[in-house]
């Protein structure tokens, strides 16, 4: 195996081996160091190795190294990425809050401004425009009393708010009389009119015989002239139809105008209404597909207007929840956490289920504000499921003025 070379061996064991040599030859024992050298290579000490042997092994473990260095830099690279991403979310975490905060603060600040100049005996409408001009705070009715203000519907002295509010009531109600009900309907009404007034004018109760009343050509239901009234009810039919089919198509992602709910459809008809009197009163531009989409953000801001007729009396819904410590209002696994509350309170078990009352208006307060008398009443006394630690929290953050509460999103 080794004939022809030379085996090149470390100097210890090198001089070891030639004072073999030198002992064969003596001994005239000519192979025994081929067989030597081939017992010596399967033998040698670990860490012992040929040239080459050692220069492959070299390469090789440089090209660990190799291997190795950039997945150390990718894995040192990854961990700063995640540490850079990890403080920069923390960042804009801690900066989204205190956004948040100032947003709050600022909306705070305009409310109370806007409520500074409503409250004014007359209302300075060129400094409330300058105001409402860089948005108004959301809730309660507080864009609607500026809008109504804004657009001329309520003038500026606040002595004459109601007489005015009553005024235009009385004057819709009476084009809803006059416009929309069918011509039957208005003959029948008309016709309860005059016996009402002949009853009174009456010198005696005897009984007489009935008047027949004859009917106009213009009243005929099978009129054709354009001043029937017949007519021109059925020519509004058309659009009434149109306007049907355009309030199902405004908004249908929201159940405020949607849905075939009690609460939707008073809405819709509502609208309705509004639509075939401002056709009517305005012949020469009627209806527009699309006048309802311009309708909708008019009719939604002033349906939050606040409406006495609608505000629930407290006994008809609190005395019960006081009394009986809201035990008829939740499942038990809700009264119990709730009771945790009320018997651990700081504030005394009184205090602190007052305060729960009161939050619970409190979550429930935009679907109160659209609601009418029936819908409100049902809502109060059949309470909706709610997250009992939010409805909780509310009822621990309220303070003696909760005029400036407002509910975290």
């Amino acid at each position: 195996m080794l004939k022809g070379k030379k085996l090149k061996l470390p100097d210890r064991l090198g001089s070891l081996v030639a004072g073999f040599e030198d002992k064969d030859e003596d001994s005239g024992g000519s192979g025994s160091v081929s067989e030597l050298g081939e017992e010596l290579e399967i033998l040698q000490p670990t860490g012992f190795r040929s040239d080459r042997e050692s220069e492959t092994d070299d390469d090789h473990d440089h090209n660990e190294v190799q291997e190795e260095e950039p997945m150390v830099k990718r894995k040192m690279k990854v961990d700063a990425e995640l540490e850079h991403n990890g403080r920069q979310l923390r960042h804009e975490k801690d900066g989204s809050s205190h956004i948040s905060v100032i947003k709050t603060i600022e909306a705070d600040e305009k409310r109370s401004d806007i409520e500074y100049e409503i409250s004014q005996k007359e209302i300075n409408l060129e400094k409330l425009q300058r105001i409402a001009s860089t948005g108004i705070p959301e809730g309660g009715n507080l864009r609607a009393t500026v809008w109504k203000l804004i657009l001329g519907y309520l003038p500026p002295s606040r002595d004459l708010w109601e007489k005015e509010l009553s005024e235009n009531r009385k004057k819709y109600a009476k084009l809803k009389e006059e416009l929309l009900l069918t011509p039957s309907e208005l003959a029948r009404m008309k016709e309860e009119a005059f016996q009402s007034n002949e009853h009174n004018n009456a010198h005696s109760d005897t009984a007489g015989p009935l008047i027949r009343h004859e009917i106009s050509h213009e009243d005929h239901p099978l009129s054709l002239g354009k001043a029937s009234v017949w007519h021109q009810y059925f020519e509004h039919t058309e659009i009434a139809e149109q306007i049907d089919r355009d309030l199902q198509r405004t908004h249908p992602e929201m159940k405020f105008f949607s849905g075939e709910s009690s609460f939707g459809r008073k809405h819709r008809e509502s609208m309705r209404n509004v639509l075939l009197l401002f056709s009517k009163l305005n012949p020469a531009i009627r209806y527009v597909q699309g006048m309802n989409e311009v309708l909708a953000p008019l009719y939604y801001v002033f349906s939050t207007d606040t409406d006495g007729k609608n505000a629930v009396k407290p006994q008809y819904y609190g005395f019960r929840w006081i009394t009986l410590l809201l035990t008829q209002e939740f499942n038990l696994q809700s009264i119990l956490r709730i009771w945790d509350s009320l018997i651990s309170s700081p504030f005394g078990i009184q205090e602190m289920l007052l305060r729960v009352c009161c939050a619970m208006l409190l979550c429930v307060k935009s679907r109160l504000l659209s609601g009418d008398f029936a819908a409100n009443l049902k809502l109060l006394q059949h309470y909706p499921e709610i997250n009992i630690e939010h409805l909780l929290q509310v009822a621990q953050d309220l303070t003696p003025d909760t005029s400036f509460y407002r509910l975290s999103s």
